[in-house]
């Protein structure tokens, strides 16, 4: 399955959590409307059909992603 790029990624779950919020202060027909729209993107975006499944897989490409940038010396070998 092809995903976003992890910037995509982190922009579609900053929007989410963003309405989340801005939805549980205010509970506006727009935000509730908003919220609906970015919930639908994210789940097809990560293959998902709820929200919770896109937001795991979503934290587990960002973290695979970040992995795969990460430079020799930002890596520490334990024993």
């Amino acid at each position: 399955m092809l995903l976003p790029s992890p910037e995509t990624l982190r922009n579609l779950v900053a929007r989410y959590e963003e309405l989340q919020v801005r939805h549980s202060e205010e509970g506006s027909y727009e935000t509730a409307r908003c919220l609906e729209d970015i919930t639908y993107t994210l789940c097809v975006s990560t293959g998902t059909r709820t929200p919770e499944d896109a937001l795991a897989v979503a934290e587990r490409h960002l973290a695979q992603a970040e992995l795969a940038t990460a430079t020799p010396s930002d890596v520490a070998l334990t024993a």
